[in-house]
């Protein structure tokens, strides 16, 4: 007999605010968090993205030290704290409930990886801090210092499938807990790749922009005119747990689906995740109010993914409510979809959608029912889409 599954606490840290009040007030403003990043080396070129300002461990975890954690472990952190508190759950509500905690994060800490080799290179192998390099910067640690936060023994499982890893994390969580494998799951995505050398990377593949002017413009979900997307950094975990709890859901998890473009198109896989997740969920494609895209603002995957949905939802799609929070944010990599589902989850609660910020001129190519005005629209069952980048798709299926 499975068991229905329910969100009963969030925990946001991202660009748009930390904690579930700021953040849903911050992602309903009509603001972009990109800004130019200025702490790099001029000479390497330009970088933008969007950076969690004052964000400070001690405000939430004051007895660990930030210098000895990855910036991605101290956002998974406190996030989880967050969204602990935000359920009323304390370490001795735990006892008895088998909890475990799933966490996606696509790439490792290359901040710590790269100083450290840099330092080795400049002085020495005697300098070297292999050992806790090796430890600290790797993305099983965000799971690890969860559940060592948790004061009782828990499971922990790590997620990588690029840019749905913290999605697919929170199905596979979910999927636990709807099995009766556990009766409380911390689930979510961590992720800091606004470092030097991954944002390297991302420029030379012209998965963002490669000047700095007018960075605030550069991220346009869906527009005529959008060139590529913008990275951000984040986190967001939630408390996951079954039907008979004593707490009250903020929203019901239904279906989670995935799969591959094996076909080798952009997004071709999308089609399939989105059909898995509504048979899972037993909810037909006309039933489905509300879609929180995956929408990076780049010129490939924004027509991939508008051409998914349209073979899902057919000329209906016109009519249902589209946004992307990408003009907002950045894209976050895997935490990018756990904060589109915190974002979703308030949208259900509060009748209230965000603005896709930077959306202005319509493509043909992307037909879909946006604005970048919030929206007060009611909503029972909502969509949440993920792309990565090896070609992964995952979606979940949100109730009321």
């Amino acid at each position: 007999m499975r068991r229905r599954v329910k969100i009963t606490g969030i925990g946001p840290v991202t660009p748009a605010g930390i904690g579930r009040e700021a953040f849903f007030r911050g992602i309903n403003e009509p603001v972009s968090r990109v800004r130019a990043i200025t702490r790099f080396d001029p000479a390497a070129g330009a970088f933008i993205g969007a950076e969690v300002l004052d964000f400070d461990l001690k405000h939430y975890a004051p007895e660990e030290n930030p210098k000895r954690l990855s910036r991605h472990t101290q956002f998974g952190l406190a996030a989880a704290i967050l969204a602990l508190q935000d359920a009323g759950i304390t370490p001795f509500d735990l006892n008895g409930l088998n909890p475990v905690v799933v966490t996606g994060t696509s790439i490792m800490d290359m901040d710590k990886i790269g100083r450290g080799i840099e330092t080795v290179i400049k002085r020495g192998t005697r300098y070297s801090q292999a050992a806790n390099i090796i430890y600290e910067t790797s993305t099983v640690n965000i799971a690890a210092k969860i559940a060592k936060r948790l004061q009782v023994s828990a499971r922990m499982v790590t997620v990588q499938t690029s840019c749905c890893s913290g999605m697919d994390a929170i199905g596979q969580a979910a999927e636990l807990i709807a099995t009766g494998q556990a009766n409380l799951a911390l689930a979510g995505g961590s992720e800091c790749p606004l470092a030097y050398y991954p944002m390297l990377g991302f420029n030379a593949s012209e998965l963002s922009p490669m000047s700095d002017e007018l960075p605030e413009k550069a991220c346009r979900p869906f527009d005529l005119w959008r060139t590529t997307g913008v990275l951000g950094e984040g986190a967001c975990i939630f408390v996951l747990e079954p039907d008979n709890s004593p707490r009250e859901p903020l929203a019901w998890i239904a279906g989670h689906g995935f799969a591959n473009d094996n076909d080798g198109l952009t997004g071709a896989g999308l089609t399939e995740a989105i059909q898995a997740a509504l048979a899972n969920a037993c909810r037909r494609p006309e039933e489905v109010g509300y879609i929180n895209a995956w929408g990076p603002g780049h010129r490939v995957i924004d027509r991939g993914e508008s051409y998914a949905l349209g073979q899902v939802f057919g000329r209906r799609l016109a009519e249902i409510p589209v946004t992307s929070i990408k003009g907002a944010v950045g894209t976050a990599l895997g935490a990018s979809g756990p904060v589109q589902l915190a974002s979703t989850v308030l949208s259900i609660m509060h009748s209230l959608l965000p603005p896709t910020i930077n959306w202005e001129n319509p493509d043909p190519t992307c037909p879909l029912h946006l604005s970048n005005q919030k929206r007060r629209v009611s909503v029972k069952v909502a969509l949440v889409n993920t792309h990565g980048l090896a070609g992964s798709n995952s979606a979940l299926v949100i109730e009321q």
